[in-house]
Order: C-alpha cells, then sequence, then structure tokens
C-alpha cells in the first residue's frame, strides 16, 4: 500500500463507532445522493442539527470530493464509493475513485488564472476539514478523505500550513 500524503497525519483513522459504505454512480446526480446521504448520515450519527455549521461542512466537503471523483478520477462506467465513519473525535468522509494516477494536487499552490470559474474545491476542502488526505490503496484505486470534528462547534480553521506533498 502505498500513500500519498497531504496533511501532517494521514494515519489511519481511530476505529470508527459507525460505518456506511455505498457506491454512486460517476454523474452529478450521483454526487448529489452522496452529499444528501453524508448529512443525513452525520446528523442521525451526531444528534446534531441537519442546519448546523458541522453538518453544512459535511455538504461542502462530501461534494466537492464527490465532484473531484467524478470529473478527475472516474473512468467510463465506473463508480465511486462513498465511506462515512463516525470517529471518536468526528466524522470522516472517504471518496474512492478508481484513478489513481491522478492525484489531487496542493491546494496552496493554484495553477489557475484568477478568473477562472473551477478548480477551487480542494481549497474548499482544506479550509473546512480539520483534516485531508490521499491515499493509493492499489493499482485500481485512490481514496480522498477528509474529518471533520465534532467536539465544539468552531468555526473552520484558518490555519491549515499542516500541507505537505
Amino acid at each position: 500500500m502505498t500513500q500519498h500524503q497531504l496533511t501532517d497525519e494521514a494515519r489511519p483513522p481511530h476505529t470508527p463507532t459507525h460505518r456506511l459504505t455505498l457506491r454512486f454512480s460517476s454523474t452529478r446526480r450521483g454526487a448529489r445522493l452522496a452529499r444528501q446521504l453524508a448529512v443525513q448520515q452525520f446528523t442521525e450519527w451526531t444528534g446534531l442539527p441537519y442546519d448546523s455549521d458541522p453538518a453544512r461542512t459535511v455538504a461542502l466537503v462530501t461534494a466537492e470530493l464527490a465532484a473531484n471523483a467524478i470529473r478527475h478520477g472516474s473512468l467510463p462506467g465506473r463508480d465511486f464509493r462513498l465511506a462515512l465513519l463516525l470517529l471518536p473525535h468526528g466524522f470522516r468522509i472517504e471518496v474512492t475513485d478508481t484513478r489513481p494516477e491522478r492525484l489531487p494536487p496542493n491546494p496552496a499552490t493554484p495553477l489557475l488564472p484568477t478568473d477562472a470559474t473551477s478548480g477551487r474545491g480542494l481549497l474548499l476542502v482544506q479550509a473546512y476539514a480539520d483534516r485531508w488526505g490521499c491515499t493509493v490503496n492499489d493499482a485500481y484505486t485512490k481514496n480522498v478523505w477528509a474529518e471533520i470534528h465534532t467536539n465544539g462547534h468552531a468555526p473552520p480553521k484558518a490555519d491549515h500550513s499542516a500541507y505537505e506533498a
């Protein structure tokens, strides 16, 4: 197993108290359903309201990871997998796609012109997730993950200097 480390700690999560894994079609509809499911499970498992800041963060991060899997990580006819894990310290979102050779770029050094209308999804993930990273599991898949801490309802972290390529 090879790892492409995008944060200072890409270690496996603590043993989850809850876990749900489903496959979705690599379509806009699949991404929308993945986002809705993630928020539904988050609110059910944590008891936090649907309109809470952590639930909104789960929606945003899931939407970005799913959209990236569809746009940059899919092969024709291949689905993406969404895994949701409730951990002792928070909620982990994992999106697995079929393009391990296409690793996420470092969002700290965007290669986009300032007037580009897309390409900033990982900047949002970096801004809102407490930790995120990418793991290449085998020759056929990669897993992009993000963790959102649920204890204390603080606003998104401002210091994200932990990125290492």
